[in-house]
């Protein structure tokens, strides 16, 4: 998910997975490992996330098929979420359905009005094992359903019907990242 973040991470910025890659659409694995290996990942897409000025990555989005996402996100309130997740399960995803505008990092430079609920809830660990529960509204929210999904294989453009799908799909086949339709 793209949104003005706050540079500082220490990792080094790994090349995004852009539409089209077919890791982004393969369901990612469960985390096994709590290692060296697992915090230099986390580690890893935090720089990658501010670099590309995101608010949310997932695994898959750096090539990495593994159940792991990091976000920086405010809510509705400006309240600043900070953290990461393995092994999220999304336990809840309830209110009213809000259609805002969501983009993503592995589609830059492509928004569309997006229906997400308004409240969400991961539970999960953390990379060293500990159990942890995030509990988001409104824009949070929407980073953590986001999230979610591309560790299931989707993306936002899934959840667009008609129009909007259309149009977010052709500008992603006529933008300049977009692989040429014949390779």
């Amino acid at each position: 998910m793209r949104h003005g973040a706050i540079p500082g991470s220490r990792g080094a910025v790994r090349p995004l997975r852009l539409l089209g890659d077919p890791g982004l659409r393969a369901p990612c694995e469960e985390v096994t490992a709590f290692d060296a290996e697992l915090a230099l990942l986390v580690e890893d897409m935090y720089a990658t996330m501010y670099a590309a000025h995101g608010v949310g990555l997932a695994a898959n989005q750096v090539g990495v098929g593994l159940r792991v996402f990091v976000y920086d996100c405010p809510d509705d309130e400006d309240h600043r979420h900070l953290g990461h997740v393995v092994n999220p399960r999304l336990v809840a995803a309830d209110g009213v359905t809000v259609r805002g505008p969501e983009g993503c990092l592995s589609l830059p430079g492509i928004e569309a009005g997006t229906p997400r609920y308004d409240r969400a809830v991961i539970e999960g660990v953390t990379m060293t094992g500990e159990p942890v529960r995030i509990e988001g509204t409104g824009f949070f929210a929407r980073c953590l359903q986001h999230e979610s999904d591309h560790l299931d294989g989707g993306l936002f453009t899934d959840r667009l019907t008609g129009l909007r799908r259309r149009r977010a799909l052709r500008a992603a086949r006529r933008a300049p990242w977009a692989a040429p339709a014949d390779a």
